[in-house]
């Protein structure tokens, strides 16, 4: 079935919430520690990803344009409403932890080069290896990301899902529209352009910056639009 990876993925994410927000007791020094190391291992792998771009020109194209379209839609205001909805039905109290943990893990989970890479595979060639290996690494830093920030995490296995299995959907049509060598320049520049929103994210947790990478969303779509726009006005 090609959601199948889909399922397991989101599974695996309120699983690991659940076991982490049973953790939660732990030292606030530990937590803190242990997210701050998981931050800088997000932003390591930002800065891998955003290494293998073969037109920077493409990733900078994208971020300026994603950039501008996200502002006008407002993406990261509407992340935060469905964060902040969700923590009025569950919260018990007003600290907003549940929104921020709803909206970060969204991000990480989602902007990654597994969570499109593995819907493509999982569409193409119903190949859920990379989505199975994702959810274990997923449900993995849920644990920690629920343990430091609250029940919050588990709600982002919704968004998850949608993005992922939309994607796995859509691909089942793509190798018909798509030739290969170009579909690989494609997930090349979606991978850097993502990488660098991935990056974003760890310097955020870090509490170096607050960037609203929500609102650079759209510029991992943009770049795969760039892809064959400029390779069709190469061909003239």
């Amino acid at each position: 079935m090609v959601l199948t990876g889909t399922i397991v993925n989101a599974a695996a994410i309120i699983g690991g919430g659940l076991i982490g927000f049973k953790l939660k007791g732990i030292r606030e020094e530990i937590g803190k520690t242990v997210l701050q190391g998981l931050a800088l291992a997000v932003s390591l792998l930002g800065i891998t990803m955003g290494m293998k771009s073969d037109q920077f020109l493409i990733m900078i194209f994208s971020l300026v344009l994603g950039g501008i379209l996200g502002e006008l839609i407002n993406i990261e205001g509407a992340l935060n409403r469905a964060g902040k909805t969700i923590e009025a039905k569950f919260a018990k109290n007003g600290e907003g932890k549940i929104a921020v943990a709803f909206v970060t893990a969204t991000l990480v989970y989602c902007v990654g080069s597994m969570a499109i890479l593995g819907s493509l595979e999982s569409g193409l060639h119903n190949n859920h290896t990379i989505l199975f290996t994702k959810a274990m690494l997923d449900g993995f830093s849920a644990i920690v990301f629920a343990s430091t920030l609250g029940i919050g995490v588990i709600f982002s296995a919704i968004p998850v899902f949608i993005y992922q299995g939309a994607i796995a959907l859509a691909s089942t049509y793509i190798s018909s529209v798509i030739p290969e060598e170009m579909l690989g320049q494609i997930i090349n520049e979606i991978t850097a352009t993502g990488g660098i929103l991935i990056l974003a994210i760890g310097l955020n947790i870090l509490e170096i910056t607050k960037i609203r990478i929500a609102n650079l969303l759209p510029a991992i779509f943009i770049a795969a639009l760039l892809v064959p726009i400029i390779s069709w006005i190469g061909s003239f």
